[in-house]
C-alpha cells in the first residue's frame, strides 16, 4: 500500500520577483503567479488527488484554491506546520539590502532566522503523520520552497544534497513499505 504525496510551491508574488525574502509574511500571489497556479491546476485536473493540504500563508492558499476548483475537491485543509521558513529580521530585505545593513556575513548572525534543522523536522514530522492517518491515499501538499527543499534533504539525503524549487514546481514523493521514494522532481512542464 503506497501513499503519493505531490509536493507543490506556491505561485510567484512580487516579492519573489523582487528578490525578497517572504518567510511568513503573508503575501499574495501577482497576476503571474495565479496564472501559473491555472496551469498546474490544469495539468492536475486529468489526474486523481484525494486530499489536498495548504500552508496557512495566502499564496500558498490561493494557489491550492485553484488546484481545489480545478479538480472538484471538497476542500483545502490549512495547516501552520507546512509554512515557510521564518525569515525573523531579513523579510521584506533584498540580498543588496541584507548586505548594506548586517554585512556579507550576514548569514552567521542571530537575524531571528528559524534553524533549518527545525524547519526539516516540521515538514519530515507532516510527511512522517500523514503517511500514517493517510495510507494508501494521494496527497497534494501546497507549500513553500524552503520547507520543500529541505524536508527533500532530510528525507532523503542520497537524492537531494542541495534543492531548488521553483514555483508551482510539484515533486511526487511515495511512501511504501517504510521506505520513501522520489518519482518527479520541480517539475514545471506545465509552465
Amino acid at each position: 500500500m503506497a501513499t503519493t504525496i505531490g509536493l507543490i510551491r506556491h505561485g510567484v508574488t512580487d516579492w519573489n520577483n523582487l528578490g525578497k525574502a517572504q518567510g511568513i509574511s503573508d503575501i499574495p500571489l501577482n497576476e503571474e503567479g495565479i496564472k501559473q497556479a491555472t496551469a498546474l491546476a490544469y495539468r492536475l485536473s486529468g489526474e486523481e488527488w484525494d486530499i489536498i493540504f495548504s500552508s496557512n500563508l495566502t499564496r500558498a492558499k490561493q494557489t491550492a484554491e485553484l488546484i481545489r476548483n480545478s479538480l472538484g475537491a471538497a476542500s483545502v485543509i490549512t495547516d501552520e506546520r507546512i509554512r515557510e521558513i521564518n525569515c525573523g529580521l531579513t523579510e521584506g530585505t533584498t540580498e543588496e539590502e541584507r548586505i548594506a545593513r548586517w554585512g556579507v556575513k550576514w548569514r552567521e548572525q542571530n537575524l531571528g532566522m528559524e534553524d533549518f534543522q527545525m524547519v526539516a523536522k516540521r515538514g519530515l514530522n507532516f510527511l512522517e503523520e500523514l503517511v500514517v492517518e493517510h495510507t494508501d491515499r494521494r496527497i497534494l501538499i501546497v507549500s513553500h520552497g524552503a520547507l520543500i527543499g529541505l524536508s527533500l534533504q532530510h528525507l532523503l539525503p542520497q537524492s537531494f544534497k542541495k534543492t531548488y524549487i521553483d514555483n508551482t514546481s510539484i515533486t511526487i514523493l511515495t511512501h511504501n513499505n517504510n521506505k520513501w521514494e522520489c518519482q518527479l522532481y520541480n517539475c514545471t512542464k506545465h509552465l
